[in-house]
């Protein structure tokens, strides 16, 4: 049975800044979750899970979010695609709604795939899987299956965090094994149903509500929580309001970042209860 699981949900530019800001701030106060024995990734969460593992210290990590990455890839998500996305899979089964999300992802201009997948081989510290268990979710563009990939499935590490980060009409699928994946994020924002069997799972959540209820993160925290301890943690108000609606902003990247760190303080003795609990 895994032990402890880190579950690092989807929220885009602002969602990478403030579960980084969260990560360092919770070590600063005693609570090092850097050596969960499991960590999901979603979307935001698949780069920030990759770069964990990666054995820089987390507190390097977060500086680079308070500099930046040079030379941006900037993609935009404003209310006609998110209206978009909505209507795709509204009143239809998951898997369906899945599938039209598919078709909006497999219109962008397949020449921006290259540019998407250099951009997260800069963002990765290492190309290579870690030892301990990392789970890098994502979904079929064509045939709406979701998959989560880890070391044992053939996939590079850079294709796999690309493909979970692949958000339909911002950036295309990303392909390998024969098949087009996008963004983990449309199966469930976190996927914290993956981290079952786990006796202590915290789940930072940047985006805590789905498509429908049960691909929340409340609905999937609830039923971990009948087999072992569990806490989510969602941005707080202050959070929200330095996020805003631009999830993708480059600019918002550094007060994203120091949001979650703030915050941190306020949640590291709910989430040491957690993680600590019978060691």
């Amino acid at each position: 049975m895994v032990d402890r699981a880190l579950v690092l949900g989807g929220g885009g530019v602002t969602g990478v800044a403030w579960e980084l800001g969260m990560l360092a701030g919770l070590a600063e106060h005693g609570v090092d979750l850097s050596g969960a024995d499991l960590v999901v990734g979603t979307s935001a969460g698949a780069l920030v899970g990759a770069q964990l593992t990666s054995g820089v210290p987390v507190e390097e990590l977060y500086e680079t979010q308070l500099t930046g990455y040079g030379d941006e890839v900037a993609g935009r998500f404003g209310g006609w695609l998110i209206a978009r996305s909505m209507w795709a899979v509204a009143g239809r089964p998951a898997r369906t709604g899945r599938m039209r999300l598919g078709r909006l992802a497999l219109a962008a201009p397949p020449e921006h795939e290259a540019l998407w997948r250099t951009a997260i081989g800069t963002r990765l510290p290492v190309h290579t899987w870690p030892d301990r268990r990392l789970l890098i979710t994502a979904v079929d563009a064509e045939t709406g299956e979701f998959v989560a990939f880890d070391s044992d499935s053939g996939a590079s590490l850079v294709d796999a965090v690309a493909a979970s980060c692949a958000v339909p009409g911002v950036w295309p699928p990303v392909t390998f094994q024969g098949r087009r994946w996008m963004d983990g994020g449309t199966r469930s924002p976190a996927n914290a149903d993956l981290a079952a069997g786990s006796d202590r799972v915290v789940i930072l959540a940047p985006i805590p509500r789905g498509f429908t209820r049960r691909s929340g993160v409340a609905a999937q925290a609830a039923e971990l929580a009948g087999h072992g301890s569990v806490v989510t943690i969602a941005p707080d108000r202050d959070a929200r309001r330095v996020i805003g609606r631009s999830l993708l902003d480059p600019a918002r990247r550094a007060p994203a970042a120091r949001a979650g760190r703030a915050q941190a303080a306020t949640v590291a003795a709910d989430v040491e209860r957690v993680w600590s609990d019978g060691r």
